[in-house]
């Protein structure tokens, strides 16, 4: 079992960034594959940014690749999603997830099994 609470999230102007953390208790942190997911009002949760439990791969959503980055400090058991040129469609509640069994990262909500509880991030014009 493990425990995710996600901060960072807020408004924030198009153009801006925001960096959102994913804090992990529990389990040992760095066996974990992690990844980040989101969801707008009426749509369904979607896959955003993923990064290995181990060599640090990671795999982005064309919808922000070259503008989010995904890390994580085994150390601090965290992982992190920095979002930069924020857009009106990023708008979203955004989740932290960590995937215990995948040989790969993966991008389907599915394959993961714990999840934190959300954090808002909202993009105004």
């Amino acid at each position: 079992q493990v425990q995710l609470v996600e901060s960072g999230g807020g408004l924030v102007q198009a153009g801006g960034s925001l960096r959102l953390s994913c804090a992990a208790s529990g389990r040992t942190f760095k066996n974990y594959h992690m990844g980040w997911f989101r969801q707008a009002p009426g749509q369904e949760r979607e896959f955003v940014a993923a990064i290995s439990r181990s060599d640090g791969y990671t795999r982005y959503a064309d919808s922000v690749k070259g503008r989010f980055t995904i890390s994580r400090d085994n150390a601090k058991n965290t992982v992190y999603l920095q979002m930069n040129s924020l857009k009106q469609e990023d708008t979203a509640v955004y989740y932290c997830a960590a995937d215990y069994l995948g040989v790969t990262i993966a991008t389907m909500a599915a394959e993961y099994d714990y999840w934190g509880q959300g954090t808002q991030v909202t993009v105004s014009s």
